[in-house]
């Protein structure tokens, strides 16, 4: 089993940043995707951001230029950083971990952007 923590949510202001924090414990040996979903309220869950285990990201077009995926292995943690962040990017952000045929959520972090 994986267990998810993510940290780093909070309210912040339109144009402000965050970074959000992941990190992974339990049987984290041979976890090779990580990555960053979302969920509005009334919206499905969307993809973010994710990275290889080889540390190659890949960002929605949505982020591209604002978002930056990063991963440090000997951590087992993957983090968000978020800048220039708008109303549209209020929602509940959640971790996702990969190993082997299982995927693995972490609870979720609220990420607020309001004046």
């Amino acid at each position: 089993q994986v267990q998810l923590v993510e940290s780093g949510g909070g309210l912040v202001q339109p144009g402000g940043s965050l970074r959000l924090s992941c990190i992974a414990s339990g049987e984290t040996f041979g976890i090779n995707l990580m990555g960053w979903y979302r969920q509005a309220p009334g919206n499905q869950r969307e993809l973010v951001a994710t990275t290889t285990g080889s540390g190659t990201p890949y960002h929605a077009d949505f982020v591209k230029g604002r978002f930056t995926i990063s991963r440090d292995n000997a951590k087992s943690a993957v983090y968000l950083q978020m800048n220039s962040l708008q109303p549209e990017d209020t929602a509940i952000y959640y971790c996702k971990a990969n190993r082997g045929w299982t995927d693995y959520w972490g609870q979720g972090t609220q990420v607020t952007v309001s004046s």
